[in-house]
């Protein structure tokens, strides 16, 4: 937002609103437990926060790449957010059941489980995956979650404590509201 225009003002109002990037992985207890602060932080905001899911699948689970694979077919499909909170709450039974388990929850949420299969077969959201995995290593992540807001990364793999208050702190002052 221009600092000239008073909030409410239309270009105020058209403004593009801050942006947390939150790198997370579906196979992750840490990124399941993060949900409720991304619930609150979408709560509090609504749209004058965008809040971006970013693929960060790691090595040591190994149906995480396939779970954000089936996750970008989610989006593509309209229900990407709910499929991602129902994976994240079966996350330890991902690791046991994998695929199943992705196409099952696929079809609770009311997404196509045929398509994802496919989707898991042909490959057609690897690049998207592969990018943001790429773009989480160039800029330090190295475990899940970790928020980016206004060039500054807070790892939540280590601890959640406090973080979504600062996550609040950052975006009150690029919103003007603190």
């Amino acid at each position: 937002m221009n600092a000239s225009s008073p909030a409410g003002s239309p270009a105020a109002s058209s403004a593009i609103p801050p942006v947390l990037d939150v790198w997370c992985e579906l196979q992750c207890t840490d990124c399941h437990r993060a949900q409720d602060d991304l619930r609150a932080l979408r709560e509090r905001y609504g749209d004058a926060l965008e809040i971006r899911w970013r693929h960060f699948p790691l090595e040591k689970h190994k149906h995480a790449f396939a779970a954000a694979q089936a996750a970008e077919e989610a989006f593509v499909q309209g229900r990407g957010d709910t499929f991602v909170a129902a994976v994240l709450e079966r996350a330890e039974e991902l690791g046991r059941r994998g695929e199943e388990l992705l196409l099952e929850v696929a079809a609770e949420v009311g997404v196509d489980p045929e398509e994802v299969a496919t989707s898991l077969i042909d490959g057609r959201h690897l690049l998207v995956v592969d990018a943001d995995q790429a773009e989480g290593k160039a800029i330090g992540v190295t475990g899940t979650p970790t928020y980016l807001i206004d060039g500054e990364r807070l790892d939540g793999g280590k601890s959640q404590e406090g973080l979504r208050e600062r996550v609040e702190e950052i975006a009150d002052r690029l919103l003007g509201r603190g």
